[in-house]
């Protein structure tokens, strides 16, 4: 949802940054880095209570994941390679931060409830992979109420405001689960809508078209969105 809508806005911000951490010499990969190792030291502040210096940290850890794209894209090296790293770090990070909330909740009266942070990984997990698998073959699977930058969004209130932690996993599990329905069930009708193309046969216009999508939307991220090794 986030990504859909102010997408543009955010990169008019990011861009000159961009530009700027460029001109010092800050390369993409060690932003992606930073980005990284503060997710781990979150994931420790979370664990051990310390709400208020997650939550600070948790910003730290959003800021290099909006700005290593747009220091690439300053670079001139936005590129496939660049894009499976940042989607590497972005699922590594996850797993740091809700194993994070995992061993807090481990700590309280209610060890049991440490499940609920893996469950909200596991649906993240998949709604992440659902746009992944669907775009490399052709299909859309964008949107929903709960995707990473509302997760983030999310989990800040809920470190802020100590006393609803539990109470925003439960409502960003159960959103988070409403994406991926939603998402299935979008590219299951694009699918759908695809006819099985008998091999030596003409290809119907349909399929033609899906192509010609996905061919231009590697290019878009190709050109705008990452960084090339």
């Amino acid at each position: 949802m986030f990504d859909g809508n102010f997408r543009a806005s955010v990169d008019k911000v990011t861009e000159p940054m961009g530009r700027g951490l460029h001109a010092v010499g800050l390369s993409p990969d060690a932003i992606t880095g930073v980005g990284v190792i503060m997710a781990g030291a979150c994931a420790v502040a979370i664990g051990t209570g310390n709400f208020f210096t997650a939550a600070v940290l948790l910003a730290l850890t959003g800021l290099p994941d909006a700005l290593d794209g747009a220091v690439a894209k300053a670079a001139g090296t936005s590129g496939s390679r660049g894009a499976y790293l940042d989607s590497v770090s972005d699922r590594l990070s996850d797993g740091l931060l809700f194993a994070g909330a995992g061993w807090y909740l481990a700590g309280t009266d209610e060890p049991r409830m440490a499940m609920l942070p893996f469950a909200l990984y596991i649906a993240a997990s998949l709604v992440s992979y659902q746009r992944a698998k669907a775009e490399s073959l052709g299909f859309d699977a964008k949107g929903g109420l709960m995707e990473r930058a509302e997760r983030f969004i999310a989990l800040g209130f809920g470190l802020v405001v100590s006393s609803l932690f539990v109470p925003v996993l439960w409502v960003m599990l159960a959103l988070t689960a409403v994406t991926a329905v939603t998402r299935f069930i979008k590219v299951w009708k694009q699918a759908t809508a695809v006819r099985v193309v008998p091999e030596g046969a003409a290809r119907p216009q349909l399929f033609r078209t899906r192509t010609a999508a996905a061919r231009r939307h590697r290019r878009s991220r190709t050109e705008t969105g990452r960084r090339k090794r």
